[in-house]
């Protein structure tokens, strides 16, 4: 059941940030660009899953959307991925980037939006619900 009460666009113009999430494997920040792309960086907490961070890396970029309440990411990129390789002769073979771009066609993570305002975000994946904070860009000195 959606509790949020914003239309697609509200969602869209909330999400608009930087915010950060924890769920119970992972530490996770997300930039969503005005443009629909995305940065996002993943930093794994559980010792078993820490193969999985050194070999698709920790940072990707993507495009996101809102549809029906449900939030939509679609990686494209895996810039600090192992298997982006640089081969010395000029050339850089973006094998990561492939796989992802080709991935995000068939698999796109999707959230449902459960609530949102300027400060907090719940979301719920399959599994869980995971609380979103917004980071505050703007620093006094």
């Amino acid at each position: 059941m959606n509790n949020s009460r914003h239309s697609d666009i509200e969602i869209e113009i909330l999400l608009l940030g930087k915010w950060r999430f924890n769920t119970s494997s992972e530490k996770i920040t997300i930039e969503f660009k005005d443009d629909m792309t995305y940065e996002q960086t993943r930093i794994q907490i559980l010792l078993l899953s820490k193969p999985k961070e050194l070999i698709t890396g920790n940072k990707f970029t993507g495009v996101w959307y809102v549809s029906k309440k449900k939030l939509y990411l679609n990686v494209k990129t895996m810039p600090k991925s192992f298997f982006n390789l640089k081969v010395p002769l000029f050339l850089q073979i973006h094998i990561a980037d492939i796989v992802a771009t080709i991935g995000s066609i068939f698999i796109t993570e999707n959230y449902e939006v459960i609530r949102i305002n300027s400060s907090k975000f719940i979301i719920k994946d399959k599994e869980q619900s995971i609380i979103g904070t917004k980071v505050n860009n703007t620093r006094k000195y």
